[in-house]
């Protein structure tokens, strides 16, 4: 007795019946039903290579090549802030605060510099120092160096520099700002991430607004430390001092400028249309005319 078994393609369709032994034979519903089968398996999908689709964007169109370019264009320039904001709420060369050169001595002088987590004493050596400066400093001389954690982030106690006082609100405000400006820089670097890979310029929309909020909080930061150390100094006249804001805030003012271009370009690359081409057509159509 023959048994037969049945014939299907991938996608459990049935292309004849087939006698055990006589594989290849075709089904008894003649040449034209197997050369159907045939041609409905060759034409199902396999999983040895097959046409690959292209990943379209949410609007049905797949994303052009300049269109990736200049994402990632616009995402290095981001990439740039972020990179500056790190880097200056990682350290803690803020502000510096120098007394008179013959406050203590004539040969050591004692400066200071803080950021938003740590500040710092340094004694410097005054035949160090150039002749012509008044004040105590640079903080970059060679000399000892004792720096410290804040104390109102654990135990909330105020710290005091040159009998001078900090106000721990102002202080933690500012520190509050960056954190959530580097979150909100994590969130916007997520988004760009997803729109490069699965290829969807909506999540465009998302990011700027990420971006442009991050490095709004970034220059809001910088104001709120500005007051803090204004603050600072204003708590006691009794040891006169020279502030001088430092190379941290260089990096923490030109990363908000960044941010905040970065944003703006993702927000032009997410409109549905070019500006510049809806207005040099126009330009172009009067000179022909």
């Amino acid at each position: 007795m023959w048994s037969t078994f049945l014939v299907t393609d991938e996608e459990g369709r049935t292309v004849g019946p087939a006698a055990a032994g006589t594989v290849g034979v075709p089904a008894a519903g003649g040449p034209a039903q197997g050369a159907g089968g045939l041609t409905s398996l060759m034409s199902g999908r396999s999983t040895f290579g097959g046409n690959k689709r292209r990943r379209t964007t949410s609007t049905g169109h797949a994303m052009s090549e300049a269109q990736e370019g200049k994402i990632k264009l616009a995402f290095f320039v981001a990439i740039v802030g972020v990179v500056l904001t790190v880097l200056g709420v990682g350290t803690e060369f803020w502000v510096e605060l120098s007394p008179p050169k013959s406050f203590y001595n004539n040969q050591t002088c004692l400066t200071a510099h803080y950021g938003l987590w740590k500040g710092c004493t340094k004694t410097l050596w005054v035949a160090d120092i150039d002749p012509e400066r008044e004040s105590c400093g640079p903080a970059e001389l060679p000399g000892e160096s004792n720096c410290t954690y804040f104390k109102f982030f654990t135990t909330g106690e105020n710290t005091v520099l040159f009998q001078k006082t900090t106000r721990k609100n102002l202080n933690v405000a500012a520190a509050m700002l960056a954190l959530f400006s580097l979150f909100l820089m994590v969130m916007g670097a997520i988004c760009i991430t997803m729109s490069l890979s699965k290829e969807i310029l909506f999540f465009l929309k998302p990011a700027s607004v990420c971006f442009i909020l991050s490095g709004v909080m970034v220059l809001l930061c910088l104001m709120v430390f500005h007051q803090s150390v204004l603050a600072l100094l204003a708590s006691d006249h009794t040891v006169p001092l020279h502030h001088e804001l430092s190379w941290s805030v260089s990096c923490i003012g030109s990363a908000g400028a960044v941010l905040i271009v970065g944003g703006i370009l993702f927000l032009l690359l997410a409109l549905p249309y070019s500006p510049w081409q809806r207005c040099l057509p126009q330009k172009d159509s009067s000179s022909s005319s």
